[in-house]
């Protein structure tokens, strides 16, 4: 036999050890939850996570649900999904506006993975006055991306024509010559990296770093659930050793989800940085609310809450991350 056969059937010895191990218990109390998530690079640990069977292991029966971050805060509303992954300051807004959910593990950190693409002739924000800019809705991470960076440049979304599109429309239509600028993500962001007769990317999250993603859940799910909750936070977590153990297979799935090869998958990835525990407890330990605080001034001016929350510390839960 030789080693690589050896290999495997060890592998495999293993596995079914661990799936015999659970499959008497985790079949009688399989805890089914829906997340509601989107195509966002960030995200793909929990595909992963899915995908490679990570949280039937633990106990887990996961239904990813794709919804426009948009509309992700009336799906957990209605009960149609349970936990969410978005961006830290949907958490403000969400809460704010009557929507309570409360942040669990953080998981990804953008590194230019977001960014404002503007035609070539653009040479500044102040260049941008006026001018038609695809974006998404508000209350969503490329809208609030778009106010972060407008306000650090003296600005505000006033300031520009609003043109409602979804991040992989949005990038599409300026790659066609549509609109003068376009606010997106990876891996749509790529579309524009591969066209630059189209345009340039003006400013990242490497600039302006405020894209952080977290997985939150509702608060009567969490309550209910804490064993669950819990499953699903090492789920996360053992999907980035996954990642890192096996990085060509892994990226093979997570690419899969998103229509990208493993190849396209692995570039599209560099520009963010996943968060490991140690990252999780450093961030949960203060950076998190800091950064929320700093949010409210720039819902507020665009509209996306009406008043500041009382409490932010009611917006997380930091007990999962031990």
């Amino acid at each position: 036999m030789g080693m690589n056969n050896l290999k495997k059937a060890s592998a495999l010895v293993i596995f079914s050890a661990c799936m015999a191990g659970l499959s008497a218990p985790a079949a009688a109390q399989e805890t089914k939850l829906a997340l509601g998530m989107s195509g966002w690079t960030g995200f793909a640990p929990l595909t992963l996570a899915d995908k490679a069977g990570i949280f039937k292991k633990n106990g887990l029966n996961v239904e990813l649900k794709m919804i426009p971050q948009k509309d992700r805060h009336l799906a957990l509303a209605a009960d149609a999904i349970q936990c969410a992954a978005t961006t830290v300051e949907t958490y403000v807004a969400w809460n704010a506006n009557g929507v309570p959910i409360v942040q669990i593990f953080l998981m990804d950190k953008s590194f230019g993975g977001d960014g404002l693409a503007v035609r070539n002739d653009i040479k500044s924000f102040a260049d941008l006055k006026g001018k038609a800019v695809g974006v998404s809705a508000p209350g969503t991470a490329p809208y609030f991306s778009l106010a972060w960076m407008l306000n650090k440049n003296g600005m505000t979304i006033k300031d520009v024509k609003l043109v409602s599109l979804e991040p992989q429309p949005a990038a599409q239509a300026f790659v066609a010559g549509q609109n003068d600028a376009a606010m997106t993500y990876e891996p749509y962001l790529s579309l524009v990296r591969n066209n630059p007769q189209a345009g340039k990317i003006l400013a990242t999250t490497l600039d302006y770093p405020m894209v952080m993603d977290t997985v939150g859940c509702a608060p009567n799910w969490l309550k209910a659930n804490p064993k669950a909750a819990q499953a699903l936070t090492n789920s996360y977590f053992e999907a980035i050793e996954l990642l890192k153990a096996d990085p060509a297979k892994a990226n093979e799935i997570m690419g899969a989800a998103v229509k990208q090869t493993g190849e396209q998958f692995a570039k599209s990835s560099a520009y963010l940085r996943w968060q490991d525990k140690a990252a999780n407890q450093k961030f949960f330990a203060g950076e998190l609310t800091q950064f929320m605080k700093d949010s409210v001034p720039i819902l507020l001016e665009t509209g996306v809450i009406r008043k500041a929350p009382a409490d932010l510390a009611v917006t997380f839960d930091a007990s999962f991350i031990k």
